[in-house]
């Protein structure tokens, strides 16, 4: 009989932003991301970005881990905008999902739903009314599995597209 693997989930302290940095990293190769086209610096960018986040936006990363091992990781924040934010918070204050990113080895285990979950329950705690996030084509299946649904967004790709 085979034992599950202990998995303990727990909020991510500041110490451990480098191992949330490089599992950012971690998904944008695994979405076939060339790492020639990753800037050298995203260490140092990804770990400013997070401590900025973590002190003007509310910013909270999860982990999961296993043996010592952090296995999994996902982070949300208040959402900054694209535009300037004219109603009232209480009536909409989106967070932001973001980072979701599971080793290999154990994937599809319920880790990433399990994190994201965490998140979504910071999010709700500082107040957020809607929560966003931009879903991997392989991990919509789990989003949506949890009740987020598709939204208006809308692209256009121009380094591929000629405009009539």
């Amino acid at each position: 009989m085979v034992t599950p693997l202990a998995i303990n989930f727990r909020a991510a302290t500041p110490q451990e932003d480098g191992v949330i940095a490089q599992h950012f990293y971690n998904l944008w190769r695994d979405l076939g991301i060339a790492d020639a086209v990753i800037v050298p610096q995203w260490p140092t960018l990804c770990t400013e970005f997070i401590v900025h986040a973590r002190q003007h936006l509310h910013y909270q990363a999860f982990v999961a881990e296993m043996e010592g091992a952090i296995i999994g990781s996902a982070g949300g924040q208040r959402f900054a905008g694209l535009y300037p934010w004219i109603i009232s918070p209480s009536d909409r204050q989106y967070g932001y999902i973001w980072g979701v990113y599971v080793e290999p080895d154990y994937r599809h285990r319920g880790i990433a739903t399990q994190l994201t979950q965490l998140t979504v329950e910071h999010l709700q705690s500082i107040g957020c009314t809607k929560i966003v996030l931009n879903a991997a084509p392989k991990a919509r299946p789990l989003y949506q599995r949890l009740g987020f649904s598709d939204s208006n967004l809308m692209e256009l790709d121009l380094s591929a597209t000629k405009l009539p």
